[in-house]
């Protein structure tokens, strides 16, 4: 099993994470074109918690995170992530988060070192050599760390993917599909890792997954989009109880195909 090393940078994060809600979305849009993406979406993530945002494909999932990291500029409403304002002042929080996909390359000639220590680099980490020999060990990448990248299979990419995602100690994590592309028992390790990571650091992590085992063993709290706007939300226990089922994913077909539309 993956252990989290004892490291002066979790410290630091303790110390720093201590806000109420750490992720207030409100009145949130996003336009492209005719296609309304995102239509004013609202919730709120509070400090500490694993929240995870769940929808079919083209549900808004990845418009919406990439908003909340300041990639895309909403079309109307309000991001606050750590009591940052998002569209003016995102600068102030960047450093503070960070965010993993599997469907997000990293240069594939440089070495998995190199790449990691351009990025420990470009977050101010002090030791980036020794942070990244840490994350290595307990992600399990110290075999490939000389190897390019593009030799990677998809499962080893995921975990350089976290590794890079975990550098600088975030107080907010946000994360795309965390374990795609992991077998099952290595998925399950990391699922481990990433509890343990979460209670010790007292990290803020919001994810976007179609694994529904993923989501009830990692989240407190689960807001389930459709057609860019939240339909319901709730512990993965109070959802199993209002809608009668015995796991979330059969909540989620049963979301899914409701074909009456939304208000």
């Amino acid at each position: 099993m993956l252990r989290l090393g004892e490291n002066p940078w979790i410290r630091d994060t303790l110390q720093k994470t201590n806000v109420e809600v750490a992720i207030r979305v409100e009145d949130l849009c996003k336009v492209f074109g005719k296609i309304k993406a995102v239509d004013h979406l609202s919730f709120s993530v509070p400090g500490g918690t694993t929240c995870a945002l769940l929808g079919a494909n083209g549900a808004g999932k990845t418009t919406t995170l990439s908003m909340l990291l300041g990639l895309l500029l909403p079309t109307s409403g309000s991001i606050r992530i750590l009591g940052v304002d998002m569209v003016r002042d995102r600068f102030d929080a960047l450093p503070r988060m960070n965010f993993t996909s599997p469907y997000v390359d990293l240069p594939q000639r440089l070495s998995v070192f190199q790449n990691l220590d351009i990025y420990a680099r470009l977050y101010g980490i002090r030791g980036p050599k020794q942070r990244i020999l840490q994350l290595a060990e307990e992600l399990q990448l110290t075999g490939f760390l000389k190897r390019p990248y593009g030799s990677l299979s998809a499962g080893q990419r995921t975990r350089v993917s976290l590794a890079k995602s975990l550098l600088n100690e975030p107080e907010v994590l946000l994360m795309d599909e965390p374990t795609a592309s992991l077998d099952p028992a290595s998925a399950e390790t990391i699922r481990a890792y990433l509890r343990e990571y979460q209670k010790h650091s007292g990290a803020t992590v919001l994810l976007a997954s179609h694994n529904m085992q993923e989501v009830e063993r990692l989240c407190e709290n689960v807001f389930i989009m459709k057609q860019g706007r939240i339909v319901d939300q709730g512990s993965p226990g109070l959802l199993l109880e209002k809608y009668g089922r015995e796991t979330l994913e059969q909540v989620f077909i049963d979301i899914s195909r409701d074909e009456n539309p939304l208000p």
